[in-house]
This record gives structure tokens, sequence and C-alpha cells, in this order.
């Protein structure tokens, strides 16, 4: 067998597997077609709603599995069938979007009900998360705190593929560069079909007509704790970073440079002795900046996506009035400061190298605008962690927790 026929098969296999109508076979099943029942779906949502939770749960997974199986099966069968087969198409991730594709493909398109199939969301999960698993965990998050903040499905879909797309294009260099472009396309053509089967639910959000999910006894409970830890972590973390950690590593790059040879620096001459000690600090400088400098893509991921769950649960409450609107207000400004403060602070790392570049003139110019972009990055720093510290403090009057 060729490496052209190897690669294939398994794609085929991925559409027929995506394509298998899981929801419609279970409904029929239980003696309902779920074609005409409830939304007119057959995917775990309506199973959920006409058949019951726990069948709703069994297609979902199932459905999910639809998309895990054919990806994480596509290279490995490949190679199996042929040497080669798994990179007969180009590097092993074109073969394996290409079977996400399908299988997702053959969800909204499956040949056994005359092409008429569900939205995706599920098989779309199962194959992102083989794809990529950290951006999908996001996605994940993005949905449960939406569906229990609004208890809206629909919605809460919608805005875990935006998260999902979002989270490839800020978290991957270079994402359309010729090694990531394949899963990237995936992903936001993937996100595309998901809104469009979701079109008519984006009209009744529009309207203020879609519908909710019922409430349940462990909501409230779960929304006020998923607000509690993002807040949290969100002014623990941000006041650790900038009052202890950040202080901390700076004084201790000096110690180490004004020290000269020691334990420390693996008992390696840095610098001269008598080195001036404008130079000495310019180097402790320099070798801080180059520790702290890698932790801000993820500190700032990290308060970005606190700062997200911290504003959504909040604005469940939006409508109850008084303080938690000023709730909303608070962590809504917080939020800001931190879409503010990142890619300026991607400027300071920028202009802290820079400084010390070959070109005295480029370093002159680093030099002089080092100093005002990096104040105005601790000053928003410090207004991040005020707000998010006052945002913890009213958590103590959220709805329904007993003082």
């Amino acid at each position: 067998m060729s490496p052209t026929v190897a690669a294939a098969l398994p794609l085929a296999l991925a559409y027929l597997v995506g394509a298998l109508p899981f929801g419609y076979v279970i409904g029929r099943l239980r003696g309902v077609n779920l074609f005409t029942a409830g939304s007119g779906n057959i995917g775990a949502t309506n199973a959920a709603r006409v058949l019951g939770k726990p069948f709703g749960a069994l297609v979902f997974v199932l459905d999910f599995l639809k998309g895990v199986v054919p990806v994480a099966c596509a290279v490995p069968l490949a190679d199996a069938l042929a040497p080669g087969g798994g990179t007969a198409f180009g590097p092993p991730d074109v073969l394996r979007v290409c079977a996400a594709a399908l299988a997702f493909l053959g969800h909204l398109f499956p040949v056994y009900l005359g092409f008429r199939g569900g939205k995706g969301v599920a098989t779309g999960a199962g194959t992102v998360f083989v794809l990529v698993p950290g951006p999908a965990a996001l996605a994940v998050l993005g949905w449960v705190v939406v569906l229990f903040a609004a208890r809206i499905v629909s919605l809460a879909s919608l805005v875990a593929v935006t998260i999902l797309v979002l989270a490839r294009l800020i978290g991957t260099p270079a994402a359309f560069a010729a090694e990531h472009l394949p899963v990237t396309l995936y992903l936001v053509v993937g996100t595309g079909f998901v809104i469009l089967k979701h079109r008519a639910n984006v009209k009744r959000l529009l309207a203020g007509t879609e519908s909710r999910i019922g409430d349940f006894p462990v909501r409230d409970t779960v929304v006020r704790g998923l607000h509690i830890v993002a807040l949290g972590l969100w002014f623990g973390g941000a006041a650790f970073f900038n009052f202890g950690t950040a202080p901390a590593i700076f004084a201790s790059f000096k110690e180490v440079v004004d020290a000269g040879p020691s334990d420390r620096t693996a008992n390696q001459r840095i610098i001269a002795a008598d080195a001036e000690p404008e130079r000495k600090k310019d180097l402790a400088n320099a070798l801080a900046g180059s520790a702290v400098g890698p932790v801000f893509p993820r500190y700032f991921a990290m308060q970005a996506v606190c700062g997200i769950v911290a504003l959504v649960t909040a604005l469940s409450w939006y409508r109850q009035g008084g303080v938690h609107r000023w709730r909303v207000y608070v962590v809504a400004l917080a939020a800001v400061t931190v879409a503010v403060a990142w890619p300026i602070s991607q400027e300071v790392s920028a202009l802290r190298l820079a400084r010390f570049g070959p070109a005295e003139a480029s370093a002159a110019a680093a030099r002089e605008a080092f100093g005002p972009w990096h104040v105005a990055s601790l000053l928003l720093s410090f207004a991040t962690v005020t707000l998010a510290g006052v945002a913890l403090a009213l958590a103590a009057k959220l709805p329904g927790a007993r003082l």
C-alpha cells in the first residue's frame, strides 16, 4: 500500500466515525425523533432537554469521542498501514487536522441522515482537545463559567469557541506561520462553522428570547465559588509578584553582582570587582530583567483568565443593583488595567534589552524611553492590585452569602 493511500484511509474513517448520529439513534431507541422534538437538533443539549440529563450526558460523551478517536488515531493508523503514511501529506499535524475536519464535518453533515446533523460543539471539542489541549481547557473553563452564570447553553458554546481561537492566536507565536498554520486554520474555520450553525440561537440571544436551562441547587454556590477563587488568585498572584517576587529578584541580582565570584555565580567572574558602580547596576538590572521577563506572558495570561471569570460571574448579579453593580464596575476596570498593561509590559521588556544594544544611538533612545514606560507599567500594576483587592473585599457581600 502506498503512503498516500495509507493516509487517505484514516481520513475516510474519520468522516464515517464523525457522522455516526448517536443522538438520533439514542432518541429513536427511546421512541423519540429528535428532529421533531425540542429544538429539532440531534446534539447533546436537545437530547438532555427531551430525553433527560443522563441521556444528554451520554450523547455528549459519545459525540466528544467521535472527535477524539479519529484525530488521535490518524497518524498511528496511517503509519501502521504503510511506512511514511503519517507524513504523506506533509507534517503529522496536516493529517491530524484533516482527520479533525472530516470528523467535524461528519457530525455537521452525516451521510447516514441525508447530511442533516448537529451543531458540532461536542465533536469539535473532542478534536481540539487532541490538537491543542491548553486552549481547549481554557475554552471548557469559559463554557462552564458562562453556563453557570447565564444558564444559556448556546451562549456558553459561542463564548467557548471564541476563547479557543483567541487563546491560540495569543498563546502561539506566529500562529499563522507554516508550522502552525494547519491547526490555526482549523480552529478559525471550525469556529466559523459553529457560529454559522448557531445563527438561529444568535438571533434569539439578541432578541432576549433564547431559552435557559432550569436552575439547580448548586448553581449559586458554584458561581460564588468561581468568583471568589478567581478574585483570590488574581489579587494574591498580582500582589505577591509585584510586592514580593519582583523586588526580591532585583535585590538578589544586585547582591550577586556586587559580591563578585561566589557560589551564586558558580564561582565565575561576571564583572570585574573594580567595575564602575553604574556598570554593576546595569548588569544587575539586565540579569534581573532576563529572569522576570519570561514570567510576564504567563502572569498576564493568569490575570486575564481570572479577570474574565470574575467579570462574567459578577455580571450574573448585576440586575440586583446596589453593591452588585459596583462590583461589576470595579472588576471591569481592573480587567481594563490588565488589558492595557499587557502590551506595555512587552514594550518595557523590549526596551530593557535594547538599552544595552551595540548601536549607541538606539541604546540611548531605548534608555530614555524605558523610564516613562516602566513607570506606567508599575502604576498600572498597582492599580490592578488595588482594584482586585477591592473586588475581593466586596465578595463579603455576595448574594446568598452568610456573614
